[in-house]
């Protein structure tokens, strides 16, 4: 009988515990990178926070593959995002490091959440929202295994960091699946796009028996007709994973046949061979190279690990359908492997290279060392308070309410494979940059007013689908979590709503403490500073420069004639005397000089320091690397400096940045 009892008695706390709403003053749905940050500065601000994680990991793509970052320009990451890249470089005993191993960087996340004690509820996900006079006042969350069990969470503010809008959806806001037609925003590389990036040479046979189209078309290839270009619809760009190998035998696990393998979904690769017999193994697929032997592999070229038209329905689909939609591009990637590990029908090179990688040991270790993070590329995107542009991104509108900035090319995925004029071709790439990096606006971060008051979302945030090809970046998702968890607690104790909020002093919190624990800040002097920098001599001002940081740099290109002394001297205002370590920003400069003269003055003395910009090793996209110049005692004021000068010169001087970091 007292058995009896005591299970009553938990049964009903069982039940209780998912009756009552548990609340806290945040929550955060998804633990993607965006979502730890967001977590992170929620609570070291002193909210009680809980974020809840779909799966088992932290980090999202960037613990999931993606370790060679795509960024566009340093520039433009900021705050506990560059921090994160910062943690990096000194595991791997540098002072930022931009490429790195999947657990590497989930440690690393790992490092975030327990620093702050910030709560993560993991395998849940979330199966409704109640929004009660224009604010989400509860979620319902159940088990992601299935197994019925369901809990509440009510927030003052949620913070939507999934790649897949889901809490944005369930809370019925606003937003977009697909690409908008051009004249929707005035733009010119929305909506349908069949352009020569990523594509299939001339010639090549879409059919299951060459040249008769009533053989029906091979594997991949849709049976629709392009639209004219420009043209809007409801697809969305491919999706893929971003492939961790190894090529260390000691931490290999062998590619084998993968579950559901179908050899004739790669036919068109055959058919590609047959055209271009020499094509190297590194134009099908793009291996970039990780620490300790591993890769980060992307789609390269017109058939590789893109399952280009396979995920039109993922963005709204039930989970148990984006869980068979996730599986069937695991089969197919691992599949694409195999088959160039293993076919006799391709060139012999490419199976002799593949057969070099396999799976490391070390890596996913409880996902049968695959990655359990596909690359959602795009998925829902709100149509919220202010939606950013191609006009943004190219610098024709601007916005003052700026909490982050993007600077990554344009840049969409193939969308659909057709036929066109009897031949196979891919639609939907495209890859448009050479823009300075460019403000996103604080209200793309918001729904509009009248549907949802107390909501971010700085993944799905509000773009248009060309746009949101720049600013898709992790280190961009990063930032604008840590901007939307500032605004998130300033709307908590001023009691207003998240479109009220005083974005001048989102602004200047996230300049005063961008670390968001009180630290003193790091000082960056730009070239384009113009109270901060004093130009005397020969230096012009370049801009689409190759490696540059920020918008333009400086640059001084009389070789051979150093007798005339020219220089940039870098003023930092300097809040707080101490010291510092001094960094010089050195970009890939095509013909640079292989010796640079660095002039640091601490206030009282002045010492030169040469480097080489030349040895430098820039590592992943960054085209540039800062270098340190000594560790110095900066006065207070502005009374110290850095100058490069042309001193001794061999070739083109450079001068773009000047860091200052407290020495801890």
């Amino acid at each position: 009988m007292m058995k009896l009892v005591f299970l009553l008695c938990c049964l009903v706390i069982t039940i209780n515990s998912y009756a009552q709403p548990r609340q806290v003053d945040i929550c955060v749905y998804g633990g993607t990178s965006a979502g730890v940050i967001a977590a992170y500065t929620a609570k070291m601000s002193g909210k009680s926070v809980l974020l809840i994680e779909p799966g088992n990991h932290l980090g999202g793509l960037s613990s999931g593959g993606l370790g060679y970052t795509d960024i566009g320009n340093k520039y433009a990451v900021s705050g506990i995002a560059r921090d994160f890249y910062r943690r990096i470089g000194q595991h791997y005993g540098k002072f930022e490091q931009w490429i790195f191993e999947p657990h590497v960087a989930e440690d690393i996340f790992k490092q975030y959440i327990d620093a702050a004690k910030a709560e993560v509820l993991y395998q849940h996900r979330i199966v409704s929202a109640t929004v009660e006079k224009s604010a989400i006042t509860t979620i319902v969350l159940e088990n992601s295994s299935g197994n019925g069990q369901q809990q509440t969470i009510a927030a003052k503010i949620f913070i939507d960091c999934s790649y897949e809008g889901d809490l944005m959806a369930k809370a019925k806001v606003s937003y977009k699946v697909g690409r908008e037609a051009n004249k929707d925003y005035n733009e010119t590389y929305n909506g349908v796009q069949l352009r020569d990036k990523h594509q299939f040479i001339d010639g090549i046979d879409p059919y299951k028996t060459k040249g008769k189209p009533e053989s029906g078309l091979l594997w991949g290839i849709s049976s629709e007709t392009a639209l004219p270009n420009g043209t809007g619809d409801k697809k969305v760009q491919a999706y893929n994973f971003r492939i961790c190998l190894t090529n260390d035998p000691k931490n290999m696990v062998p590619i084998t046949k993968p579950d559901d393998y179908d050899s004739t979904r790669y036919e068109l690769l055959v058919r590609m061979m047959e055209k271009e017999p020499n094509c190297p193994f590194n134009l099908i697929m793009k291996p970039d190279m990780m620490p300790n032997n591993k890769t980060d592999i992307n789609n390269n070229g017109p058939f590789s690990t893109d399952m280009i038209g396979m995920n039109y329905t993922y963005p709204e689909a039930s989970y148990d359908e984006r869980r068979n939609i996730i599986k069937a591009h695991e089969n197919y990637n691992k599949g694409f492997l195999y088959f160039i590990a293993t076919s006799k029908r391709l060139p012999p090179h490419l199976g002799t290279e593949m057969r070099k990688w396999g799976y490391p040991k070390d890596e996913y270790t409880d996902n049968n060392n695959w990655s359990p993070q596909a690359y959602i590329r795009e998925a829902r995107r709100m149509v919220g308070e202010y939606v950013m542009t191609q006009a943004n991104c190219e610098g024709r509108a601007t916005v003052e309410d700026g909490v982050g900035m993007a600077a990554y090319t344009m840049d969409s995925h193939n969308i659909q494979r057709v036929v066109v004029n009897g031949m196979v071709k891919n639609e939907g790439d495209v890859q448009i940059g050479g823009f300075p990096p460019y403000p996103i606006s604080y209200r793309s971060l918001v729904p509009k007013k009248s549907e949802c008051t107390n909501l971010f979302v700085p993944v799905c945030l509000s773009a248009t689908h060309i746009a949101y090809g720049s600013i898709r970046m992790e280190p961009v998702f990063m930032v604008l979590a840590q901007s939307s968890a500032v605004a998130a607690v300033m709307a908590i104790d001023k009691k207003t709503a998240v479109q009220d909020v005083n974005v001048k002093l989102v602004q200047q919190k996230l300049k005063s403490d961008p670390l968001g624990d009180k630290s003193i800040p790091e000082i960056l002097v730009d070239n384009d500073d113009p109270s901060g920098v004093v130009v005397e001599g020969r230096f012009v001002k370049l801009a689409k420069a190759p490696g540059v940081y920020g918008a333009s740099l400086l640059a001084d290109t009389t070789v051979n004639d150093y007798f005339k002394p020219s220089s940039v001297k870098f003023v930092p205002a300097v809040a707080k005397a101490g010291m510092y370590n001094v960094y010089v920003y050195c970009p890939r400069t095509p013909k640079g000089t292989t010796k640079l003269t660095v002039t640091v003055f601490d206030g009282k003395t002045k010492k030169d320091v040469v480097i080489s910009p030349n040895d430098v090793k820039v590592e992943g996209q960054t085209s540039g690397e800062w270098i340190n110049l000594g560790k110095y005692q900066m006065p207070a004021g502005k009374s110290g400096s850095v100058s490069v000068t042309n001193k001794g010169m061999d070739g083109i001087v450079v001068a773009d940045a000047v860091l200052f970091v407290p020495a801890k």
